[in-house]
């Protein structure tokens, strides 16, 4: 579980609860069903109009990566480079055939069979370094739905107030129903700015961050290979890894 980001979204609700209270007001007040329909189906209408099926679904499924980031491996990635390395150097490229039928990684398993089978430094790098553009790319397309949320959800929020205000002006003749109304104005325009600004946009910019880890993990994964298929020494290659960890 990611504490920072839970804590994040557990501080932006107690801020707008208590700041709710301090002024008199109850909790209750802000949950206006009506208004969260109008903003979260509105919102995400927009998006998937905007974007492909797959790369819509994909991002929803992105968010448990806010939630639930990986363990950093960085320490144990090196390690295991530095296996790689020694082996091959001592005993041939060959010798990593067990660690690609144990390993559970798709990039790593294709970069350990490229290394295997003997593929020339610069055709692996190329071959690699084209599948980490290309994941790359599909990632930050999958994630932009929620900065695309970000953006059209303060909208949505307004059109929903305008939504509110137009059944108010429709009761003006029924005083009980005016009361609804205005509710779902104000509560819709909270909540498009609100989810926004505490939700949306932060898990945009918290996978684009995530996104980069892996493409910085990849790329470190990728010399390593290639400096193993030219026969570089353990040494070299563990010096090239102080970087990565020092980051």
């Amino acid at each position: 579980m990611d504490r920072s980001s839970v804590g994040g979204v557990v501080l932006a609700l107690i801020g707008i609860l208590l700041g709710q209270a301090i002024e008199g007001g109850h909790a209750g007040s802000l949950l206006q069903p009506a208004a969260f329909m109008i903003v979260i189906c509105g919102t995400f209408g927009a998006v998937l109009l905007q974007t492909s099926t797959t790369n819509f679904i994909t991002g929803l499924l992105m968010v448990r990566q806010v939630f639930v980031t990986p363990a950093n491996d960085k320490e144990a990635l090196v390690r295991r480079i530095n296996i790689w390395s020694t082996l091959s150097r001592k005993d041939g490229i060959l010798m990593l055939e067990p660690y690609f039928t144990r390993e559970t990684d798709l990039f790593v398993k294709k970069g350990l069979r490229l290394l295997i089978d003997g593929t020339p430094p610069a055709k692996l790098q190329e071959i690699c370094s084209n599948e980490m553009y290309y994941y790359e790319m599909q990632q930050r397309n999958a994630a932009k739905i929620w900065e695309a949320a970000g953006g059209y959800s303060p909208t949505v929020g307004i059109l929903g107030a305008v939504l509110g205000l137009i059944h108010v002006m429709e009761n003006l003749s029924d005083p009980s129903k005016l009361g609804g109304g205005i509710a779902v104005a104000f509560v819709a325009t909270i909540y498009g700015v609100g989810l926004a600004n505490l939700l949306f946009l932060p898990i945009a910019n918290k996978l684009k961050s995530l996104i980069q880890q892996e493409a910085v993990r990849r790329e470190v994964l990728i010399n390593a290979w290639v400096s193993i298929a030219n026969g570089d020494h353990p040494r070299i290659v563990e010096e090239r890894l102080l970087t990565y960890l020092e980051k």
